[in-house]
Formats: structure tokens, C-alpha cells, sequence
């Protein structure tokens, strides 16, 4: 999987993008055909926002969250990229398997 990483107003730090990484690849385990996924994280006033664009076989997933802390976005990102990808994976399983044919 690849993890491209942007910021928009804000330093991309070392210990940030390891943890962009360490989260995203938490997602794998779920899912083996992610090819890439885009992370653009921003801050605009008072907004911490973290944003990413995932790239899996048969889906396109998208995920945004703001929060107060950086760090506390890009966990809600995770979960929801988390949430949609285990989602895709049994819809993809119950057409692999027939479901829904009479």
C-alpha cells in the first residue's frame, strides 16, 4: 500500500507521518488490495482537519474528519476508512457468493 501524504498550512513532521502510517496500516488487515491512498491534512483557523482518499480493487473510498488535535482527526479518519473498507469487503463476499440470487 501506498500512503501519499500532503499538508496544506501546516509542517508535516516526521512523528506525524508516522503515525498517518502506523493508523493507515492498520487498515490492511482487513483488506489485502489497497493499492495507494491519498491523506491530505490542513488546519484553517481553529480546525485540525485530516482528509484521504482510499484506492482499493472495485471501490473508492473517502473519509474526512475535524477535530480540535491533529492527532485526535486522523483517529476518527482511520475509523471511518476502517468502517467503510470492512463494509466494501462484505458486499464484495456476498456477490463473490451468490447472495441476493433467487
Amino acid at each position: 500500500m501506498q500512503v501519499n501524504i500532503t499538508g496544506n498550512h501546516i509542517e508535516l513532521t516526521d512523528a506525524l507521518r508516522d503515525y498517518v502510517n502506523q493508523k493507515l496500516s492498520r487498515l490492511e488487515r482487513h483488506y489485502d488490495n489497497i493499492t495507494n491512498v491519498q491523506v491530505t491534512l490542513s488546519i484553517e483557523k481553529e480546525r485540525q482537519q485530516a482528509a484521504a482518499t482510499l484506492h482499493a480493487s472495485g471501490a473508492d473510498l473517502y473519509g474526512m474528519a475535524e477535530q480540535d488535535d491533529m492527532y485526535a482527526a486522523i483517529d476518527v479518519l482511520t475509523d471511518k476508512l476502517d468502517r467503510q473498507l470492512v463494509r466494501h469487503k462484505e458486499k464484495t463476499q456476498a456477490h463473490a457468493q451468490g447472495a441476493g440470487k433467487r
